[in-house]
This record gives structure tokens, C-alpha cells and sequence, in this order.
């Protein structure tokens, strides 16, 4: 690496810098590129050091976006398994609903994986599922049907497996993927007809609905930028109307409690 002394008669701090990125490139661009950057953004950001060019921050903040979306939902579904394990009970979750909320989010991981999209514009959804399957078992267990839930969690593994395979038709896929839409409104609303009926969110998680709607609003912008894919970008936004209603609700009902909790104190 050269020092100040060194430059040429005339060399600008600009190419100085230029310089210093060139010879840091390595360890650099590994951690960057592909992940987060195409290689002609990193040289554009960080040989050029043209950082305020439009369309390479668009990836980079749509990447960076993706892939904490995707590293947070390793979490997002856990205190409400938590929350029920805690319980010993599942009240006030709409089974329907779940189920629901499940083929919509098995329909967009099949999506995307059958047309190759990035994993950071969909992998969310394989750590949601887990937890979304986690979760209808938990109803079914509490609610006396532990067998039922067993049977379930087989038939479940099988579909999927099905539709991950070379078996499946493309047109059903899509198929699948554009149901999504009347799904989650169907199982939001049957969800938010449950908390209102009940006057209460029962075990419904806080932190899991509202962590639910901010990724849900943060997908619709990274959907859009790195898939271009309007029927995802469709589902997430209807999603995040959807999220919203529960959010709104659990927001009204804060200090409203269920029956047997009342009787309790």
C-alpha cells in the first residue's frame, strides 16, 4: 500500500482512495458479493466510490431488507409457541385461520422455489411454516386431539413433498401461489372474527403479530425489487392490510381478559 509521499505529481484524493479499495477488494467483495451486492454495484460503490448511485443502494437496502426479514423469522413465530407451551393452552387462535395462514405460506415457498427466485425474497416463509405447523399441532394437542395433530403433521410432510416434486405441474404452482390472496384474508378475518367474538386475543403473541406486520410491509418493497413478481408483491401487500387488522385489534383489546384468567384474580 502506498503512502501519502508516494503519490504521483498530481493523483487526486479520489483515485487515492480508488486505489485503496482496489487493494482491500478481496475480503471485501467476498462478504459482499454475491450476497449482497451484484459485482458491477460493488465496483460502482467501491472502486468508483459512486455511493449515491440510485439503483445499486435499491439492491443493497433490498438485500439487507431480505435477508434480516429472513434472519428474524427464525424467531417471529416462537413466542406465540412459547406462549401457548406456557398456557397449556390455545385459546383465542383460530385453528381455521392458522391453517390457512400455512397453505399461504407453503404456496409461496413452492412458488419461489419452482421459478429460482433469491432466497433472501422468500426464505421467511420455510422458518414460518415450521413454526406455523409447530403451532396447529399445539391447537389440536390442547384442544384433545393429539392423534389428529400426529396425522396431520404426516399428511402435511407428504403435500409438500409432492409439490416440491418434478410430479407437480408449473400452472398448478402458480395456482397455488394465487390462492394465497383469499387465503390470508380469508384466515385473518376469521382470526379477527374469533378475537371479537371472544371480546379478547386469548393467547394470541403480541410480538409475534406485530413483528408479523412490519415484515410484511417490508416485503412488499423487496418482493417488487428483487423479484419483479406482481403476484407476490399482490400477496404481501393484501398480507399487510391483513397483519394489520390483528396488530389494530390487539391494540384495542390490551387489557381485556379472558373468562377464566378473571376468575383467577
Amino acid at each position: 500500500m502506498r503512502t501519502v509521499g508516494q503519490w504521483r505529481l498530481g493523483e487526486t484524493g479520489g483515485s487515492y482512495f480508488c486505489n485503496m479499495a482496489a487493494e482491500m477488494d478481496g475480503p471485501l467483495k467476498r462478504a459482499l458479493v454475491p450476497l449482497l451486492l451484484p459485482e458491477k454495484c460493488y465496483d460502482q460503490i467501491f472502486v468508483q466510490w459512486d455511493l449515491l448511485h440510485v439503483p445499486c443502494l435499491k439492491i443493497l437496502l433490498s438485500k439487507g431488507l431480505g435477508l434480516g426479514i429472513v434472519a428474524g423469522s427464525l424467531l417471529v413465530k416462537l413466542p406465540q409457541v412459547f406462549k401457548i407451551l406456557k398456557a397449556k393452552s390455545a385459546e383465542g387462535l383460530s385453528l381455521q385461520s392458522v391453517m390457512l395462514e400455512l397453505v399461504a405460506l407453503t404456496g409461496t415457498m413452492v412458488y419461489s422455489i419452482t421459478n429460482d427466485f433469491p432466497f433472501s425474497s422468500w426464505g421467511e416463509a420455510l422458518f414460518l411454516m415450521l413454526q406455523t405447523v409447530t403451532i396447529c399441532f399445539l391447537v389440536l394437542h390442547y384442544g384433545g386431539q393429539t392423534m389428529k395433530g400426529v396425522t396431520f403433521l404426516a399428511c402435511y410432510a407428504l403435500v409438500l413433498l409432492l409439490l416440491l416434486s418434478p410430479l407437480t405441474p408449473r400452472a398448478l404452482v402458480t395456482l397455488l401461489q394465487a390462492s394465497n390472496v383469499p387465503a390470508v384474508v380469508v384466515g385473518r378475518l376469521l382470526q379477527a372474527a374469533t378475537n371479537y367474538q371472544n371480546g379478547h386475543t386469548g393467547q394470541l403473541s403480541a410480538v409475534t403479530v406485530f413483528l408479523l406486520f412490519g415484515g410484511s410491509l417490508a416485503r412488499i418493497f423487496t418482493s417488487i425489487q428483487e423479484t419483479g413478481d406482481p403476484l407476490m408483491a399482490g400477496t404481501f401487500v393484501v398480507s399487510s392490510l391483513c397483519n394489520g387488522l390483528i396488530a389494530a385489534q390487539l391494540l384495542f383489546y390490551w387489557n381485556a381478559k379472558a373468562p377464566h384468567e378473571k376468575k383467577k384474580q
